[in-house]
């Protein structure tokens, strides 16, 4: 099965610079290649295949507007038509009642100030000791908190809100299979406690993430004070982004710790 392994990386301010100016790219193949469809739409004429959509962004690099797309790799604004084909497929596959689950909705612009991302193929990077290498990028510094645990299909170099790099890794794992011994734990989820047990126990939430809630709930007051476009509403922004983030990591950290304590409860 595939899985995704996220490192931090830190790139250097060059890197920086190279880095915002492939997720510019990526967004501008496609929001414009998703303005192309919307227009074709309300002109009553079907979608493009990825293959026409693709000879599409070969012509458009060879404008004069738009010369500057050569100036990254090209294999990430592949993959952003492919990703908006994608997101396509799930969407009428939803509209058909061909897709479980929730309803999907059709995709949107994508904004600067949102998450960035840019995916590599194979082709497109290779991994060392300390390094991996980005087609136009150069070598970035990887903090490897773990080894990869098989060769990757795909790379996704990402930028969250809170100015925070990473690499994502595609990687085929294989799966452990527990043996069942016939034992179950019931969880319930509650108000007071985060996770009541029917073996008594109680799980409570992390301390720090009630800490977190409220300079975020601060945070977000005093962003809604400041005036938009101006400096120190950006600055406020960030920092709400900021809080955000640390938020989902103690959140994430929490159950990444909490799935293997119920585990050896079964176990017993």
């Amino acid at each position: 099965m595939k899985a995704r392994y996220q490192y931090r990386i830190y790139p250097t301010n060059q890197q920086k610079r190279l880095l915002s100016q492939l997720f510019g790219c990526v967004r501008v193949v496609w929001n414009n290649t998703l303005a192309h469809c919307q227009e074709l739409y309300q002109q009553g004429e079907k979608k493009p295949k990825y293959t026409e959509l693709s000879k599409r962004l070969t012509q458009i690099k060879k404008t004069t507007e738009k010369v500057w797309l050569t100036e990254v790799s090209s294999i990430p604004l592949q993959q952003s038509l492919r990703d908006l084909e994608t997101a396509y497929s799930n969407f009428f596959a939803s509209c058909k009642g061909e897709r479980t689950g929730k309803k999907v909705k059709p995709p949107k612009f994508k904004k600067r100030k949102s998450k960035q991302s840019a995916r590599f193929t194979d082709n497109g990077f290779t991994i060392n000791q300390h390094h991996v290498t980005l087609a136009k990028i150069g070598d970035l510094k990887v903090v490897w908190s773990r080894p990869l645990p098989s060769k990757p299909s795909s790379v996704t170099v990402i930028k969250d809100a809170a100015d925070r790099y990473f690499l994502s890794f595609v990687v085929e794992i294989q799966p452990k299979t527990l043996p069942n011994n016939g034992q179950s734990v019931g969880i319930d989820l509650g108000i007071a406690t985060f996770a009541p047990l029917d073996t008594g126990e109680n799980i409570n939430a992390p301390k720090p993430l009630k800490k977190r809630l409220k300079r975020l709930k601060k945070a977000q007051r005093n962003l809604s004070r400041k005036q938009k476009g101006s400096k120190r509403r950006e600055k406020t922004r960030k920092r709400v982004a900021k809080i955000h983030a640390r938020i989902k990591d103690t959140r994430t950290d929490f159950l990444h710790k909490l799935y293997p304590r119920i585990f050896v409860k079964i176990k017993r």
